[in-house]
């Protein structure tokens, strides 16, 4: 099997955990009363699940010296990843995980087009084309047709 088979397909399988994890998220935040602590434990366990992944992999910590030329941008991964779950754990029960899920996909389907248009945060550019455009366009229209 092609290489960009196994790798579109893990993206793939990628989807399918991103939107699982926000209704096991929402779920759980009914579940205890609590979407603070609902996120909280995702990003617990998460935690402990990129600890054993680290172990695994044998990766050594970093030097110091390589950790202070790291930009300050790049550090905020987590802060957005918090913001994002915190909203999905309110937003997916009252949109609907499609209607969150395909939101959620044209926010970043804009954002990425921008960021690769200007070559935003290290990446290297790749024009906004007209196909590229007609392509995001589509999915604005697909998200239009399920919020319906």
């Amino acid at each position: 099997m092609p290489v960009v088979i196994v790798l579109s397909l893990l993206a793939f399988a990628a989807g399918i955990a991103v939107v699982t994890q926000q209704i096991f998220n929402a779920n759980l935040r009914v579940l205890i009363h609590s979407a603070a602590w609902s996120g909280f434990t995702s990003y617990f366990v998460g935690t402990l699940c990129m600890i054993v992944f680290i172990l695994a992999a044998r990766d050594p910590v970093p030097s110091l010296s390589a950790v202070q030329t790291v930009p300050w941008w790049a550090w905020s991964g987590g802060a957005l990843c918090a913001g994002f779950i915190g909203l999905a754990i309110f937003l997916v029960p009252r949109l609907g995980a499609a209607a969150f899920i395909a939101l959620l996909v044209a926010g970043q389907m804009m954002a990425a087009m921008a960021y690769d248009h200007f070559g935003m945060f290290g990446l290297e550019k790749h024009v906004a084309s007209p196909t590229r455009l007609f392509g995001a366009a589509l999915l604005i229209a697909g998200v239009v047709l399920i919020r319906r």
